[in-house]
C-alpha cells in the first residue's frame, strides 16, 4: 500500500479546543457500533487498543489529535482506549474486539492479528516511518530506596537472597522484551560480542554462551514469586503491595513510579546494557474500514511522529524517534547505556516466540515448569 499521501503534511500543528469523551476502558470481548461523520455534526469514534504502560501517553495524546483534528477537519473526535498485557491484547482483537488501531509493546503481536484476520496487511510495517514505531524504550531497573541489595546490573539478579518481580512473558510484551533483555546480556558475558552467534565458525562457543543463558534464566526466574500479567500489574505489585526486591520494567514504567511514588520509596537503576523495544502502531484497515474511520485512524497514527506528537511521547518518558523537535529538558532523562537489537540474539519475533514463548517447548517453560517440580 502506497502510504505517501498519508505524510504530505506530517509535522503541521495547529490548535484549537475541543470537547473531548475518552472512554478508557480495561480489554473487553468487543465494541458497540461506531457513529459515523455526517453533516449533522455526529462525532466519529476511534478505537485504540494499546498495551498496559500507555495509558497515561494515550490519555493526552488522544486529545491533542481531537483538537489537532477539529482544526484542521472541523470535526469532532471521540475515543474508545482499551489496556492490557499486550500478547492479551493481541489475543482480544483476533478474537474480536474491534480496534481501529492497536499500539502494542512488539511487533509480533501485531503480525499474528494479521496472519489470523487479514484485517491489515502482512506487510502493516511499511505503512508508517522507522517500521510503524514512532517511539522507542528500554528496559531498566526499579529498586528499594537505599538499594538494599546493591543491585547494579543483570547479574545481580540471580543472588538467592533476592526476589525480582517482572511479569508472565506468555501475556505480557513488555514482560518479553524483560526476559530477551535478561537473555541478550547472558549470552554478551560469554560471547563478548553478540555478532559471534551469526558466525558459523563460532558453533561451539554459541552453543556453551546458549547453555549459560539458559540456566541465568532459569535462576532468575527462580527468584520471582509472582508473574503477574501485564507490566502494570507487576508495577502494581512491586510498588502498591510491597513485593520484591528489584522490579525489571519499562524504563518509561519506571519514570512514571518515581514520580507517583517518590524517590523516597524507589530507586532508578540503569544496568550496563539492554534492549532496544520498539513498540509498533498499526491500523486495523479493515475495521476502521467498516468503521468509516480509515482515514482518520491513518491520521491519528501520523500523528504520533508530529512535533506535537513527538513531545508529548518523550513527556510521558518514552523516547521519541525525532529528538530534534523535543526540549534537551526532556532529553537528558534518557540514559546512556548499550543497547542491543533484537535482531542481534533472534532473527524476528517469529522466532523468538518459537525459541523461547512457545508453549511446553519454548525456554521460558521449560525453565519455568522446572521451578515448579
Amino acid at each position: 500500500m502506497d502510504s505517501t499521501p498519508w505524510f504530505a503534511d506530517r509535522y503541521r500543528t495547529t490548535g484549537a479546543t475541543l470537547v473531548l469523551l475518552s472512554l478508557l476502558f480495561g480489554s473487553l470481548a468487543g465494541c458497540g457500533p461506531v457513529p459515523e461523520s455526517s453533516s449533522s455534526g455526529a462525532k466519529r469514534q476511534l478505537t485504540n487498543v494499546s498495551y498496559d504502560p500507555t495509558r497515561e501517553l494515550y490519555a493526552e495524546f488522544n486529545e491533542a489529535f481531537a483538537r489537532h483534528w477539529q482544526a484542521t477537519h472541523g470535526e469532532a473526535v471521540e475515543f474508545a482506549q482499551s489496556h492490557g498485557g499486550s500478547g492479551k491484547q493481541a489475543r482480544a482483537v483476533i478474537e474480536g474486539l474491534d480496534a481501529d488501531v492497536v499500539s502494542l509493546a512488539l511487533s509480533g503481536d501485531i503480525d499474528a492479528i494479521a496472519e489470523k484476520t487479514n484485517a491489515l496487511p502482512t506487510a502493516w510495517q511499511q505503512n508508517f516511518p522507522n517500521n510503524s514505531s514512532p517511539y522507542t524504550s528500554t528496559i531498566v531497573f526499579l529498586v528499594r530506596k537505599g538499594n538494599p541489595k546493591r543491585v547494579r546490573d543483570w547479574g545481580d539478579l540471580v543472588q538467592d537472597d533476592i526476589e525480582v518481580i517482572t511479569p508472565n512473558p506468555k501475556t505480557g510484551g513488555g514482560a518479553r522484551w524483560n526476559y530477551l533483555a535478561a537473555w541478550g546480556y547472558a549470552l554478551s558475558t560469554q560471547l563478548g560480542d553478540l555478532k559471534k552467534l551469526k558466525n558459523p565458525a563460532e558453533s561451539a562457543v554459541v552453543a556453551q554462551a546458549t547453555e549459560h543463558a539458559k540456566d541465568f534464566i532459569s535462576k532468575l526466574y527462580a527468584n520471582v514469586p509472582v508473574l503477574d500479567t501485564s507490566a502494570r500489574a507487576a508495577t502494581n505489585t512491586f510498588i502498591q503491595r510491597g513485593i520484591g526486591d528489584v522490579l525489571i520494567t519499562w524504563e518509561n514504567e519506571a519514570f512514571l513510579a518515581l514520580r507517583e511514588a517518590g524517590t523516597d520509596q524507589v530507586e532508578l537503576v540503569v544496568p550496563s546494557m539492554s534492549i532496544l523495544a520498539e513498540p509498533p502502531v498499526a491500523v486495523v484497515e479493515r475495521n476502521a474500514s467498516g468503521h468509516n474511520t480509515l482515514d482518520l485512524a491513518k491520521a491519528y497514527v501520523e500523528y504520533l511522529y508530529s512535533d506535537e506528537g513527538q513531545q508529548i511521547i518523550a513527556k510521558h518518558f518514552y523516547r521519541p524517534r525525532r529528538k530534534e523537535v523535543v526540549s534537551q529538558e526532556d532529553l537528558k532523562r534518557f540514559a546512556e547505556l548499550n543497547l542491543f537489537e533484537l535482531s542481534d540474539i533472534v532473527s524476528n519475533w517469529k522466532d523468538a516466540q518459537e525459541i523461547h514463548f512457545k508453549d511446553r517447548t519454548g525456554v521460558f517453560d521449560q525453565v519455568y515448569s522446572s521451578k515448579a517440580q
